[in-house]
């Protein structure tokens, strides 16, 4: 479905504008950044170095969740070695365990630094495990389906053109006006994309 991106449906995606070059997609980037748009993207075929900033991208919470899954891990490591290894000289502890000492070539039942491996191996563990999931789901994926692959326009984004597509569901969008707004910053094509 192609031109006419003035009408709308109860299944409506969004709107997609082809720009041609950069020349022509920065400068548009930047208004639609202005306009005060939340809902939208820039499609390009290589990485532009810059684009968050001038998109005004906000900074993933991704490296909060890592932290806190590290700490989580480090601590586990920690309750773990001193739960396993709390021998009858650890009269630090608070609680009562049930100790299980693993004497090892005379070393002591509460040596630190005999601990040390299994905390940073469940630290890294926690972290790592949480910022492979954390990230497919902040990105929604594995996604199997999305409205922009059934343009057919959309396919040279990964060859020689320029996309921005601003989503229906942003406060700002509607169907007219965005349209308007999208070819007067030049774009050479308007396509509705629908769900």
């Amino acid at each position: 479905m192609a031109a006419d991106a003035t009408t709308t449906g109860p299944d409506l995606y969004g709107i997609i504008a082809e720009f041609k070059d950069m020349d022509t997609l920065m400068p548009a980037v930047r208004k639609c950044r202005d306009e005060g748009f939340e809902k939208w993207d820039v499609h390009a075929p290589f990485p532009i170095h810059g684009i968050d900033e001038e998109m005004g991208v906000k900074r993933t919470i991704l490296p909060y969740f890592v932290l806190v899954a590290g700490l989580l891990g480090m601590s586990t490591g920690i309750i773990l070695t001193v739960y396993t290894m709390a021998g009858p000289i650890n009269t630090w502890l608070w609680v009562n365990l049930e100790a299980y000492p693993y004497l090892i070539s005379g070393k002591p039942f509460n040596s630190f630094a005999a601990w040390i491996p299994p905390i940073f191996e469940l630290t890294i563990l926690f972290s790592a495990f949480t910022a492979v999931f954390a990230m497919l789901g902040l990105n929604g994926l594995p996604m199997l389906y999305h409205p922009l692959f059934k343009s057919q326009n959309f396919r040279r984004a990964t060859a020689d053109r320029f996309f921005i597509c601003v989503e229906a569901r942003d406060p700002r969008f509607d169907p007219e006006t965005t349209s308007n707004f999208l070819r007067d910053l030049g774009a050479e094509s308007l396509e509705i994309i629908e769900e």
